[in-house]
């Protein structure tokens, strides 16, 4: 059980997270900041030196990989610092899966909230400027930015919360 226990907070900490981005649309930093150290404290109390070196690597790569999404403002930073306290739990490996699944989860959630929206159109032409903005390595305009009251916000926070719960389901059934 004791083994258990950096992925049972993980959960507590992604489900209370994502409850707080649904209601608020904001993750605050008295929830990430703390489950970060947390996360490294409970690697190292279980698992000793490598159990720190995993967890300080899970918020690293988990830090590191989205920055460029918070910078271009199409994450917010909430989401960002929860992606590296949940690094912090899970270790490097284990934070690519459950990346992995939020971005599959959220893209399907920004996918129904298009569609329900009316704004299909529109969404794909704000692909067509942000594909065009990479290729000629320029920021997209403030149209496709977190920063657009009228763009259609998705809580990656909930993506990351569901994905979290359905992997800690599932290594509790020992399939993950």
């Amino acid at each position: 059980m004791i083994q258990q226990s950096p992925w049972i907070i993980a959960v507590f900490v992604a489900v209370w997270a994502g409850g707080m981005d649904w209601r608020y649309r904001r993750i605050p930093n008295w929830l990430t900041v703390p489950g970060l150290v947390v996360g490294v404290a409970v690697n190292t109390a279980v698992h000793g030196w490598p159990g720190m070196k995993a967890s300080l690597l899970g918020a690293g790569l988990g830090l590191l990989v989205l920055l460029p999404f918070v910078l271009i403002r199409a994450l917010g930073a909430g989401d960002w610092k929860l992606t590296g306290a949940l690094g912090a739990f899970l270790g490097p490996s284990l934070l690519v899966t459950v990346l992995i699944g939020s971005m599959l989860v959220a893209g399907l959630m920004a996918l129904a909230l298009v569609v329900y929206k009316g704004r299909l159109r529109q969404t794909l032409r704000n692909i067509g400027h942000m594909l065009g903005a990479f290729v000629r390595l320029h920021m997209p305009g403030p149209e496709v930015s977190l920063d657009n009251p009228e763009s259609v916000k998705v809580p990656f926070g909930v993506a990351m919360a569901l994905t979290v719960v359905l992997c800690g389901v599932g290594r509790a059934l020992g399939a993950v």
